[in-house]
């Protein structure tokens, strides 16, 4: 939307299939939400289809767009992405810019390296929304790399009372909360965050940890690690897909968003969080500790247990002297579709 506004003439190629069930097993790859608006959406991508990438290459090439952008983010759409790109080079007229969510993926699997390999060398350029993945990138290509951070997300309705929220999800309004949110997966350290709740005195006494999304690994681990830190009646899981109209809910009740992640690059809960002007914890890991100011905006830990402990204490200690709202909202404006756009479309060097 934010390249239709800037006057550009937008169509999105979308997946039709996207993952093998081994690769995403949760209960359904498929959003429920309405497709958005006056956006021209293709949705018909299939990600192991060769035939498929054939079919969709030779289309856009005869479009033959100005931009294509590929976006990046697992090797296993290496083959996919890279066949249709260069497919579409053939019109010697489509520019191709890759844009990296990640580069090295969290979870690491054989043929990785050769595979991204395929996908770096089908690109003229790159952009990366983390500075860690532009460094990251030099393992695979010298090909010029921009960088600018994801924009805030806008599209998500505006922050609603603790009321309203604590009325559409069951919950207390007059309960304290702190919510881990998204895909939950290994690297993202909900183990960490659980083990460092279960720490504090303070948060234990005080409040009560959300866990709202649904569990790419089996959850029994983390249910039996619950039991036995004693935290059961302080720890509230919603694991299921959470639709587009209720994360407002979520991230209007919550006091904090944690981030406790071993590994990342650049995470959208961040920007959700600035979105709904909520403070976070995050680990200095990736991108995540690149946009949050310690102490104003949020909190950085270590990505291990006593560090994180130390700053959720922090929190609650000084979260009745510090005003987040000012800073959250001096920092939001750093993080514009506009700037996105800019730095997206700039010419290669």
């Amino acid at each position: 939307m934010a390249l239709q506004k800037d006057g550009h003439q937008v169509t999105i190629y979308t997946f039709c299939y996207q993952y093998p069930n081994l690769l995403f097993p949760v209960k359904t790859q498929y959003s429920t939400d309405p497709a958005p608006k006056n956006l021209d959406i293709q949705v018909k991508v299939h990600s192991v289809n060769p035939f498929n990438w054939w079919k969709i290459g030779s289309e856009i090439k005869e479009i033959a767009p100005d931009h294509l952008i590929l976006r990046f983010w697992i090797p296993f759409m290496a083959p996919c992405l890279g066949k249709i790109g260069r497919i579409v080079k053939r019109n010697k007229k489509t520019r191709i810019t890759g844009l990296l969510d990640n580069i090295i993926p969290h979870e690491k699997r054989m043929g990785d390296v050769p595979l991204t390999k395929y996908f770096t060398h089908t690109c003229d350029d790159f952009m990366s929304m983390s500075h860690q993945v532009t460094l990251d990138l030099k393992q695979f290509s010298d090909t010029p790399c921009r960088y600018s951070p994801h924009p805030v997300y806008d599209h998500y309705g505006t922050r609603v009372s603790k009321e309203e929220a604590a009325k559409k999800l069951g919950l207390d309004p007059n309960g304290k909360y702190l919510l881990f949110f998204g895909l939950i997966r290994k690297y993202k350290g909900l183990d960490l965050l659980l083990e460092s709740f279960a720490k504090s005195d303070k948060a234990r006494k005080e409040y009560l940890l959300i866990i709202a999304g649904e569990f790419y690994d089996d959850p029994t681990s983390y249910l039996e690690q619950i039991k036995k830190l004693g935290i059961e009646k302080q720890v509230i899981i919603h694991n299921r897909y959470i639709p587009d109209e209720q994360i407002k809910y979520y991230f209007s009740i919550a006091d904090l968003i944690t981030q406790t992640y071993r590994t990342a690059t650049q995470s959208g809960i961040s920007q959700l969080a600035f979105h709904f002007e909520k403070p976070m914890l995050v680990t200095k890991v990736g991108g995540l500790g690149e946009i949050v100011i310690d102490g104003k905006t949020g909190y950085v830990a270590e990505p291990e247990v006593m560090s994180i402990t130390t700053q959720l204490n922090r929190f609650i200690a000084e979260k009745d002297q510090i005003n987040y709202l000012p800073s959250i909202q001096e920092e939001k404006k750093k993080y514009s579709w506009k700037s996105f756009i800019e730095t997206l479309l700039a010419p290669s060097k």
